[in-house]
């Protein structure tokens, strides 16, 4: 077990040195971009629009990079990292469609400076946990998705629903709903393996690797259901995460000084004025009479061994003379 964490840890160290570079150039750029003119209208070459408010059901929890803030939204023009809380995301990507940020996933964006000026750029995003879902209409730009084993290359011109989700232990879950949708090319990040995803296809990569594969995965790939809102003792999904603060215990109303605290009167029970009363207890039944049974005794057998023969006889003649009988 701690072999499998060390390793997950440094693939996940290798995929935000990966990503490390290109955000740290953007966000030089996109900062100076802002200082120059914080109160400029966002203006061409965005590649998210990400909404902040609480109340809108589809606003992130925390985002930061270099973007620009108008009226309860992030305006990404370089590069981003998005955050949601126990709600997912939506969050708009001009010239290409939208993307789902699932509940308790954080998504790092940046685009492909390499472009000719006038061209959509092509954007790189990253994941180490939670799930996406992107529906795009593609050009021949491709986007690309890191995640801590892979490499997804989104390509071919055409619309796409591209759904990713990263479970335990490397399960890697990716869905190409669309039938005529691109096709999904996914490379492995530790060695030359590839494997490529047509529409209409569903895939597992069990354990981050390719050489556990399950072409036609069952369970869905894209976000899980919301957490529904209750007044109960839910549980707090942002909280355990550390993606909003842990609300503080609501505190006893403190007493002025000398105001005298309120105590419940004692509770007193009147025996002495109560009459006692006593219960009429009825006499128990006299016991049934004991009937005796007499059981003769065994009479004993009155019947005489009678002794007879010439022994007999001999016997008597011997007790007569001498004076026995």
């Amino acid at each position: 077990m701690s072999s499998s964490r060390t390793i997950r840890a440094v693939k996940t160290f290798v995929l935000l040195g990966a990503l490390a570079s290109v955000l740290c150039a953007q966000a030089v750029i996109g900062s100076q971009a802002v200082a120059a003119d914080p109160s400029a209208e966002p203006s061409g070459g965005l590649i998210a629009i990400v909404p902040l408010d609480p109340n809108n059901p589809g606003s992130a929890a925390y985002v930061n990079g270099g973007l620009q803030i108008d009226n309860g939204r992030a305006f990404v023009s370089t590069n981003a990292t998005i955050t949601s809380g126990n709600k997912t995301t939506h969050v708009t990507m001009p010239y290409r469609g939208t993307m789902l940020v699932c509940a308790s996933t954080t998504v790092k964006l940046a685009a492909d400076t390499s472009v000719p000026a006038g061209e959509v750029p092509g954007v790189l995003m990253a994941m180490d946990a939670g799930a996406v879902e992107m529906s795009f209409a593609t050009t021949h730009k491709a986007d690309v998705l890191l995640t801590p084993d892979f490499r997804i290359l989104i390509g071919g011109a055409g619309a796409s629903e591209i759904k990713v989700r990263l479970g335990v232990g490397g399960d890697t879950c990716v869905d190409n709903p669309g039938a005529d949708g691109s096709f999904v090319e996914v490379d492995s990040l530790f060695d030359a393996s590839h494997y490529r995803i047509d529409p209409g296809q569903r895939v597992m990569f069990q354990h981050g690797s390719m050489q556990t594969v399950v072409d036609r995965e069952k369970e869905p790939c894209g976000c899980p259901p919301d957490i529904a809102v209750v007044t109960g003792n839910e549980f707090p999904l942002a909280q355990s995460e550390g993606l909003a603060p842990i609300p503080k215990p609501a505190s006893m109303p403190m007493l002025p000084q000398g105001a005298a605290s309120q105590t419940a009167p004692p509770l007193v029970y009147p025996t002495s004025s109560a009459a006692s009363q006593t219960a009429n207890i009825p006499a128990p039944a006299p016991a049934p009479p004991t009937v005796t049974v007499a059981v003769p005794a065994a009479k004993p057998s009155t019947t005489a061994t009678k002794q007879s023969g010439v022994f007999g006889k001999l016997g008597h003649l011997i007790k007569r003379i001498f004076g026995a009988e």
